[in-house]
């Protein structure tokens, strides 16, 4: 919206409280100027609160029930037994023994992989804090904590030390948390995004060259699951089978809340090229379309996975891990 011209009063000499009223002079009229200054708030951080859901209590209800009938089960059988023979009734306690210590360390592997992925989680969710409130205090307590988080991570042994050399001459929570992205979160962000697009090269060559759709279904949830887990491997540890069912549930929630579920036409003709996508085969649209789909779910896994939010690098796009998926039909159409 256009404003009508003014001038503005710099004589020295005017009363302090701004110059009044407006006054005339002529055909020129002298207002004060009085224009707001936009202050860009930063957001506020909302803690995420789990509450309980029927569904939950279902499945602890009937979990608790199934694990008592189980118990009630072998407890009969190993007295059956017993009393046919003590040499079976021994052999079944011992199975059953070795089944139950089994069973504990395949528990609290779950537990380790599921307070780990919590943890990573609660350390991003500090570092947004630190950047809405600039809180320098909290940025070096989370730099200090994600150094303990890949103490023992080879790749990242320059970064603990450049971050442990810088952090007593840092004064400002976005400098500390930017070393911090530089130093451990760059050569890690790299591994990720080059697992990302050998994996969409994978699906997208694999179901542009497969006969069935079966196998094209398949093949696509077996290389997602495997993506999930290598980039989960990468950023807090590779998670077991709960962790990994875990961490899926996570990176859809994410898809649906950024609206990334589909790639339209429009990324489509972003990445592989407008007028490209016509020229392909129907097969092998499908097989950068999949590609497309998989990069897609990588990305989101990685910034699920990833403890720091993006703080000065750009989060990677499409473009960025599957920008290649085009260049069979790319060097085709131009010989």
């Amino acid at each position: 919206m256009s404003k009508a011209p003014r001038a503005i009063r710099l004589d020295p000499t005017a009363p302090e409280g701004g110059l009044g009223p407006s006054v005339s002079r002529g055909d020129v009229a002298i207002l004060p100027e009085s224009e707001p200054i936009d202050v860009v708030e930063p957001a506020a951080v909302a803690p995420v609160k789990r509450r309980w859901s029927w569904g939950g209590l279902f499945v602890a209800g009937l979990s608790g029930f199934l694990a008592l009938a189980f118990g009630v089960w072998a407890e009969q059988t190993i007295a059956w037994l017993m009393s046919q023979s003590s040499v079976l009734g021994y052999a079944a306690l011992a199975c059953a023994a070795v089944a139950a210590l089994a069973l504990a360390v395949m528990l609290g592997r779950v537990i380790r992989d599921i307070l780990r992925e919590r943890k990573v989680e609660a350390l991003r969710l500090r570092a947004t804090a630190a950047l809405a409130d600039g809180s320098v205090d909290a940025a070096k307590a989370v730099a200090t904590q994600l150094t303990a988080l890949y103490g023992a991570r080879a790749e990242t042994a320059k970064g603990r030390v450049q971050i442990a050399d810088s952090l007593p001459q840092l004064f400002a929570a976005r400098d500390v948390l930017t070393v911090a992205e530089r130093s451990l979160m760059a050569p890690l962000d790299a591994l990720a995004q080059a697992q990302i697009a050998q994996a969409a090269r994978r699906v997208s060559l694999v179901t542009a060259v497969s006969p069935r759709a079966l196998i094209d279904i398949v093949f696509v949830l077996v290389a997602c699951a495997r993506l999930l887990r290598t980039i989960a491997g990468i950023y807090a540890g590779r998670p077991g089978t709960l962790g990994l069912l875990r961490l899926a549930r996570q990176v859809l929630g994410h898809l649906v809340v950024t609206g990334g579920i589909a790639a339209g036409d429009a990324v489509i003709q972003q990445v592989v090229g407008q007028g490209l996508a016509a020229r392909l085969s129907a097969k092998l649209g499908e097989g950068v379309l999949n590609g497309l789909l998989t990069a897609r779910i990588g990305l989101a896994a990685l910034a699920v996975c990833r403890p720091l939010p993006f703080v000065e690098a750009a989060p990677p796009t499409l473009g960025d891990v599957a920008g290649d998926l085009g260049s069979w039909g790319g060097k085709d159409s131009g010989a």
